[in-house]
């Protein structure tokens, strides 16, 4: 049997007329002719041309629908120059599978959550003039800006592993909106602390303020969208 290794085994993706291979446990399967790995994507966040040990684990079915399908191969387990890790991390990655996908989806939430509630609260105050919805403002700010540095390191991570760090447009758009919203996030909180009362005085600088803090939506919501669409692919009609 032919032995591949990562890059190798990537370029049977599905695409571009080429057929859909799959790593489990160090063994190559040939899904080609599975009509649920159509175009090599299954189940709508699954690429072909991987190693899905560890998402099979987590998947409904056990390994046994591999006998379905012939092995032609296996997989190398020497790494290549651009995706060698540290001996350590990959020590606790194959200890801890989990750490390779999962901790960017999960780190993600709360800047989101936070940045999306700073501006809530602050439209809140600014019609109703309530003391308690600006400190709430400040404090989902305060968050968001202190989970944002997480969010990206995890996702630097997971593009590292997964992706091979290289340049997928999805990706490269969000690293570029996230470090204009960390900016922006430390500036406002920044200036929010220095001039409590930004928002009670009806000049340019309450002005300024009010647009950086919604700018936070539409960032926050591009760099959700994409991030949704590397999980969920939107499949080509």
């Amino acid at each position: 049997m032919k032995e591949f290794d990562r890059n190798t085994l990537a370029e049977f993706n599905g695409q571009n007329g080429k057929e859909i291979y799959i790593a489990h446990k160090g063994k190559i399967y040939n899904v080609t002719g599975s009509k649920m790995w159509a175009g090599g994507l299954h189940m709508k966040r699954h690429h072909a041309g991987l190693d899905l040990s560890a998402d099979i684990e987590a998947a409904p079915h056990g390994e046994e629908v591999f006998d379905r399908y012939p092995q032609i191969g296996t997989l190398s387990e020497k790494k290549e120059p651009e995706t060698q890790i540290p001996a350590i991390l990959a020590s606790l990655l194959e200890r801890y599978p989990f750490l390779e996908r999962h901790p960017h989806p999960m780190t993600v939430h709360f800047p989101i959550v936070f940045f999306l509630s700073a501006v809530f609260f602050d439209i809140l105050y600014l019609f109703y003039g309530t003391d308690s919805f600006a400190s709430t403002g400040l404090y989902c700010l305060i968050g968001g800006t202190l989970f944002m540095p997480v969010a990206m390191l995890t996702g630097l991570l997971t593009w590292w592993l997964n992706y091979l760090a290289k340049p997928i447009r999805a990706v490269v758009i969000k690293i570029v909106l996230s470090c204009i919203l960390l900016v922006l996030a430390c500036g406002t909180l920044l200036w929010k602390i220095a001039a409590p009362g930004i928002m009670d005085t009806p000049d340019i600088a309450r002005v300024v303020y009010i647009a950086v803090i919604l700018s936070f939506v539409p960032i926050v919501s591009v760099i959700g969208w994409l991030g949704a669409t590397l999980t969920f692919p939107i499949e080509k009609k």
